[in-house]
Formats: structure tokens, sequence, C-alpha cells
């Protein structure tokens, strides 16, 4: 049986490296992307499927729900993976409504695509649900001297990520037989950060991967980048 894989912000970076490495492994992607333009492009380049797909627009994921339902009838891993650096603010300048910008996307966004999908979750043999997550979500990190992490100032990016691994470990809670998990890609060189990130996008994409892959009775509830669990 096909594995149905969907993953949001897909057209470029991470959510692109994933879907490729996916493939290579047998899943059949749906690249998610908000333009189509660049969704097209990046399905054409990959041997994937473009769905349009803007987790800040309810009709937009309903619409992408549906068009999934109807021609597979099922989804097996969600990859919650669009995301915003915005609003690059610092606490003096920021407001609630330019805060509102990092948490549509980051926070919202998936709490819509992750509820409109649960449906077609719940009809896989072995589903599985994705967060990618950040470790400025972590509060041990980002107080940690000396540490990537430590060097972040802005207060929007890092708590949107940690509401994010706060989510997923409520919805492993409250979804048995769905393993929900976080990821933290690391510090990795793409246009996110201007291409500073120490890390190859492979390397960047290698918790993503392991964590859509994991085998039915695995870990949910968890918080892994590469070398395995991230300190909460």
């Amino acid at each position: 049986m096909m594995t149905i894989t969907l993953i949001t912000g897909a057209n470029k970076g991470l959510g692109y490296e994933t879907a490729r490495r996916l493939i290579d492994l047998g899943h059949t992607v749906l690249v998610g992307a908000r333009d189509p333009q660049r969704g097209t492009t990046a399905a054409r380049e990959l041997g994937a499927t473009f769905i349009p797909i803007g987790p800040t627009d309810d009709g937009s994921v309903q619409a992408a729900a549906a068009r999934v339902r109807n021609e597979y009838g099922h989804l097996d891993v969600l990859i919650n993976n669009a995301g915003t650096a915005a609003p690059r603010l610092g606490a003096e300048e920021l407001t609630a409504d330019a805060a509102m910008e990092g948490f549509a996307i980051n926070v919202f966004g998936p709490i819509r695509v992750t509820h409109a999908f649960l449906p077609l979750l719940r009809a896989a043999d072995h589903p599985r649900i994705v967060n990618v997550s950040s470790g400025v979500g972590s509060f041990h990190r980002i107080l940690e001297p000396g540490t990537v992490e430590n060097a972040v100032t802005l207060p929007v990016y890092p708590a949107t990520k940690a509401a994010l691994t706060m989510l997923t470990v409520q919805y492993a809670r409250a979804l048995p037989g769905i393993l929900v998990n976080a990821a933290d890609p690391g510090f990795t060189g793409t246009d996110f950060n201007n291409h500073r990130g120490t890390q190859t996008v492979t390397e960047g994409t290698d918790a993503i991967v392991h964590l859509a892959t994991l085998p039915p009775g695995g870990p949910t509830g968890t918080f892994q980048d590469r070398y395995g669990l991230v300190p909460w």
C-alpha cells in the first residue's frame, strides 16, 4: 500500500529536501505550498504532486483536505513544516498585532491543518504527524550559555516554537494510535536564515525523515533532533 505524505511549505528548503528523501524511500509525496507557481515547479522537479495549501487560510486547508480525501482516501504522514521567522522585532518594538504574524503560521497553521486532516490520518493504518519545531523552542537550550539558541533574543519565533512543542505533547497524549512528534532541524543553511546555518539541508532533515518513518509502536510526544532527544 502506498504511503501518502503531505508536507506543508515544501517548495523549498527543509520541506523540499524532506520531500526528496521521502520519495527516495518510496513515499507518495504531496508538496504543499501557497504559491501555485513555486509549488508546481517543485513538485515537477521532485516527481511529486502539488497540493495548494496555505496553513493560515481556512478555505485553502479545507480544499486541500477534500482533495486528498477524494484522490487518496487517507493520509499516512502529515509534516507541518511551513513556518516563518517574522516578525523580526525585539521586545521593545513588539506589538500584539505584529506577533500575530508569527503565531498565525507557526502555531495556528499546524492546528488548522491537523484538525482538517485528522479524519484522513485516522483512516491510515499507521498515521504519523511531524511538527517542525526548533531548538529555540527549548527552554533548556535557549537558557544555556554558549549554545546557538542562547544567542537568539527575538521574542516571537522562540515563543511560537515552544508553543508548537507543547501542542505536540498534548496531541500525542490525546490521539492514541497516531504518533505525534516534534523535530528540531538544527541550525541549517536555508533561505530562512540567509544561509547562515552550519548544517546542510540534508542534515537538517534527518530528524524530520526519522520521525516521518517511525515504525508502529514508535515513540510519540517527543522532541528530537538528528542526535536524539532535545531537552524541553
